[in-house]
């Protein structure tokens, strides 16, 4: 680096430090008030009463540090990012930080959730820089908004071997003040690099091809744990599109040895500590090889990732855990993270009464007095609870404390115990409540409210689904409603927001935002068959198009043309904690292409498959949700069209037949001819167009490329049908 702090000595998020913190989420004095006081964001709102002078990330700033020719201290995090807080407490409460702050540099404090674009470009810089990265994160900027430094946590003062905060800044007051000329210079180099690994530049076509996927499916299998499932080291992240990528792997294969990758992972994250086994839900990830203890906070997206994948496991094998798993997921969202009026809350906070973890975990006492000695014994064998504890967390509140999990399969515990395994569910279910209502007495996590609409679009499609493959009318009907809260909050004029939070709708809808939002409404049409699913899902991905669409090089921008505040205009294309927009946007536009008759849809698709060939090959870890859309690529979906009432007791059966297979790759389609919406119908979907019913039945045509078989009215000539390739 250009300035003297070795970046090597910079700490992400992710690191497994243990730290004494006290109070971070106690109130705060109001001595100090700053500009973010009337910012909408939670996050922002955490930091409104820090002596530091934040400003939001504005015109306002970015022309007060032009002006006054300050560097800026861009710092970005969220609302339930632990180590967000620590530093918070640490650094920002402290008056004498605030002055180097205050006197020095403009302070801009930034929710990576509502502003994703800026943290790309900025989190890129950090790894860059320092080869890793985290929240929250730290990066100064010369005022033309060029990263010069860069790095994660950072303590008040030096220790862990890492310099401190006070340390890092009166270094870069010094360089600033002494060579600002060569700041400047090294910013403009490194915002040069930045922009030649952005994407802009053509990376060349590539062929899409069957060994891909056997590619990535053998690098899968290469790093799988076989002990405890997932793969790799710790930390381990859930693998949801990883898991999801193997169901079809498996699915064209039969390989065995991968259907055991898939239970063995799927199991031993229902089992851990990473899932809530009390209240539903699962936390970010595990710090540990075997998902026992969690960085517990609980986030939107990766519940409804897991909840997707579990449900389409449940699909394939019918095995009652993944079905209760996923019924426990939805119910959490349902009763904690959902808005009265429609939508889905963002995260829930790792930290409770200033302390990591301590509203999920139990003193093996606590338990015995609620529970009392036989029922105690009984849970406490059950999810491994020791009188010593099984969490070593801060040492400030160390009480033996446990996190509920499961080493042994029920069937063991409870010849163990000398109980039927369902007697012993019955005890388990019912101590869960008993604890589910007594930890429901503990002061709750900080939950952050603000409602995105990425997020929720892949919840939307999470209970879209969970309603066609569980037949329950209340996934259908939440499915629904945030759907429309979106359609009347969070569209103008046909564009789509970002952020929803207490009356106020604001910053424009990003890539993401539209490729996800998109496939959520495919995934709303093909459960309850409302055309206008389908008519608005074509309206905003011809809009998405317009506005991001690179017509030189093929794929999707992150950004719209013309922002001036981004220093570069970014074309994601890698999967992080959430799929990239471009892998989502190429399996929407497959499906409409399929339903809608559309090429140029089909073409676009097509064309980001083959601008990340080689990346995929080189990397397949970071695309398995482009390979999940290159497995519908290289494996043409089944095309379903069914002619019939939809609320026929004929129509159901035939929908619950469908919807009861592992069908991973399939478009459907339904059109009751004597409505008169009919005609607009087989003009919209030229799939149902010139097709009838035998004998007044409900008919089924599957078809493949438009070339259909034979049509069917019983479930089993269906079945039969659907089993052949």
């Amino acid at each position: 680096m250009l300035i003297g702090v070795p970046v090597s000595y910079l700490i992400s998020e992710d690191d497994t430090m243990t730290h004494s913190l006290k109070g971070n989420h106690q109130k705060k004095s109001m001595e100090f008030t700053n500009r973010l006081i009337n910012e909408a964001s939670p996050y922002l709102l955490q930091h409104a009463h820090n002596p530091v002078d934040w400003y939001p990330w504005s015109d306002e700033a970015l022309t007060k540090a032009k002006v006054e020719h300050k560097p800026i201290f861009l710092s970005i995090g969220y609302s339930a990012c632990h180590w967000c807080h620590v530093m918070e407490h640490e650094s920002f409460e402290d008056e004498s930080i605030a002055k180097l702050l205050n006197d020095n540099f403009i302070s801009i404090k930034v929710d990576r959730e509502e502003r994703p674009d800026l943290d790309e470009i900025y989190m890129t810089s950090v790894q860059m820089m320092t080869g890793s990265g985290g929240w929250p994160m730290s990066v100064f900027l010369t005022p033309e908004l060029k990263p010069f430094y860069g790095g994660t946590y950072f303590p008040p003062e030096d220790r862990y071997g890492r310099p401190g905060f006070k340390t890092v800044l009166n270094h870069l007051i010094n360089s600033w003040q002494q060579k600002k000329e060569e700041v400047i210079k090294f910013s403009h180099q490194f915002t040069e690099q930045i922009r030649k690994n952005s994407g802009l530049s053509s990376r060349g076509q590539g062929e899409i091809r069957r060994d891909l996927l056997e590619h990535a499916a053998a690098n899968l299998n290469e790093s799988y744990d076989t002990e405890f499932g997932g793969f790799g080291d710790a930390p381990k992240f859930p693998p949801s599109k990883s898991i999801t990528f193997l169901l079809r792997y498996y699915h064209h294969t039969k390989d065995k040895k991968y259907l055991n990758i898939i239970n063995t992972t799927l199991q031993k994250m229902a089992y851990g500590g990473m899932y809530d086994q009390i209240g539903g839900g699962f936390h970010r990830y595990s710090v540990d090889d075997h998902w026992l203890v969690p960085h517990f906070e609980k986030m939107l997206y990766d519940n409804a990732l897991l909840s997707q994948v579990y449900l389409e496991a449940y699909q394939l094998t019918k095995n009652p855990l993944y079905k209760r798993i996923t019924e426990e997921i939805l119910k959490y969202v349902a009763d904690e993270m959902t808005n009265e009026d429609g939508g889905f809350f963002s995260s829930e906070d790792a930290d409770s009464e200033g302390k990591e973890g301590i509203f999920y975990t139990w003193d093996n006492r606590e338990l015995m007095e609620i529970l009392g000695d036989e029922n105690g014994t009984v849970f406490c064998t059950y999810f491994n609870i020791k009188k010593r504890g099984n969490f070593s967390s801060h040492e400030s509140y160390h009480k033996n404390l446990n996190i509920p999990h499961i080493d042994s399969l029920p069937e063991s515990t409870a010849k163990k115990l000398g109980l039927s395994v369902q007697d012993l569910q019955l005890k388990i279910n019912k101590m869960r409540s008993k604890l589910f209502l007594v930890r429901n007495q503990r002061v709750h996590p900080g939950k952050d409210d603000k409602i995105i609409t990425a997020w929720n679009s892949l919840m939307i499609s999470s209970y879209a689904k969970a309603y066609q493959i569980l037949e329950d009318d209340n996934y259908l009907n939440l499915a629904q409603k945030t759907a429309d809260f979106i359609l009347k909050h969070m569209v103008n004029a046909g564009e789509l927001s970002r952020i929803h939070r207490n009356g106020l709708t604001k910053i424009s809808g990003n890539f993401n935002d539209y490729s996800y939002f998109i496939t959520a409404l495919i995934d709303l049409y093909e459960s309850d068959f409302d055309i206008r699913w389908i008519k608005t899902a074509n309206n905003l991905t011809k809009k998405m198009i317009s506005k991001f669409w690179d017509d030189t090089h093929g794929g999707f921008y992150f950004t719209e043309d013309g922002q001036d505040d981004l220093i570069v205009r970014t074309k994601p294309t890698y999967d992080g904690a959430i799929p990239s927009g471009n892998s989502m946007a190429a399996m929407a536009l497959f499906r409409l292409a399929k339903l809608l008759d559309n090429e140029s849809y089909y073409n676009k698709a097509e064309k980001i498959l083959k601008v990340n060939a080689t990346s995929i090959a080189k990397a397949p870890r970071g695309y398995m949700n482009m390979l999940i859309a290159a497995d519908f690529y290289l494996f043409p979906p089944k095309e379903i069209a069914i002619i019939g009432q939809l609320a026929s007791s004929e129509t159901k059966a035939i929908l619950s037949t469908i919807h009861n297979m592992s069908i991973p790759n399939k478009v459907l389609g339904i059109v009751d001819l004597t409505m008169p919406s009919a005609g607009e119908i087989t003009r919209l979907i030229p799939l149902l167009k010139s097709k009838s019913q035998i004998s007044n039945k409900t008919t089924v045509f599957v078809c493949k490329n438009f070339t259909c078989k034979l049509p069917v009215t019983s479930t089993d000539k269906l079945v039969t049908l659907l089993e052949k390739d």
